[in-house]
């Protein structure tokens, strides 16, 4: 079963260096990186906290946006593409089940997300250093920033599986995938908030918001992150709102989304008949 998956893996990245993903990926996340690192130099000094603390902070809010949108770029080509190309017809003739495709493609665009945290966030962080120091702490949070980056790539890699399988057409699921990262990156939280103000104080706003936020595999990715800052004026106005929650439930929610999205993704790849 693992050399299936790896032989799968190896194939996907292949086809993803060859469309230049990972070059791709890897590029925007040091050029974002790196401008958020030096936007965010002038306010350490008022702070009193050192550039990377802050870097940190800026990159934790880049990722909500980035990651998604570059994993669903990766994966809502992943089952529609090889059906509309006949690969996954081929695929299938072979003794490979449909979760062992689906893991060698995580594992391959896992991989290329990887890269490009690895690379973006370590340049950022040399910069951040170099500039304005750092500490134990700041570095912990990078490291923390960085594999939890991958988590939030997991989640909405296996959402673009399940997209992909639905949709079973590229165009389609393009579409689909770009309306699911808007929902869940911007409208969602817009929601949210609208939802507050009706509210006034009541029930949603004392006792569901917060689990509101956990269902959100995005918000629980920056509240998990934000909600240690060491100034408070580095953390959202959603971290703040969600303290009353301890931070490994927002960690468990970017655990369990990976798996109930490859979960979803199987079922719906089961349907197809290549």
């Amino acid at each position: 079963m693992i050399r299936r998956i790896l032989a799968i893996a190896r194939a996907e990245m292949l086809i993803a260096l060859r469309n230049r993903w990972v070059l791709i990926a890897t590029a925007l996340m040091v050029l974002f990186s790196l401008a958020l690192t030096f936007a965010g130099s002038a306010p350490t000094g008022q702070l009193g906290v050192d550039l990377l603390t802050v870097s940190v902070a800026s990159m934790t809010t880049l990722s909500v946006y980035l990651v998604p949108l570059l994993a669903l770029l990766m994966s809502f080509d992943a089952i529609a593409g090889d059906i509309e190309r006949g690969g996954l017809a081929l695929l299938l003739s072979y003794p490979v089940s449909r979760a062992e495709v689906l893991l060698g493609k995580l594992t391959a665009h896992l991989g290329a997300l990887l890269i490009a945290v690895v690379v973006g966030y370590g340049i950022a962080g040399v910069a951040a250093w170099m500039v304005g120091g750092a500490d134990a702490s700041s570095l912990a949070a990078l490291f923390q920033l960085g594999w939890s980056a991958l988590l939030l790539g997991a989640s909405f890699l296996a959402i673009g599986y399940a997209v992909s399988a639905f949709a079973r057409s590229p165009g389609a699921a393009a579409g689909l995938a770009i309306g699911l990262w808007i929902l869940f990156v911007v409208l969602y939280d817009l929601g949210l908030l609208g939802a507050l103000v009706m509210d006034n104080g009541g029930l949603f706003s004392t006792r569901l918001f917060s689990w509101f936020l956990v269902a959100n595999p995005a918000d629980a990715f920056r509240i998990f992150n934000l909600s240690g800052a060491r100034d408070p004026s580095l953390a959202t106005g959603f971290s703040g709102a969600a303290g009353g929650l301890d931070g490994r439930v927002f960690l468990l929610s970017l655990l369990l989304w990976p798996l109930l999205g490859l979960a979803l993704a199987r079922r719906l790849l089961k349907r197809v008949e290549p």
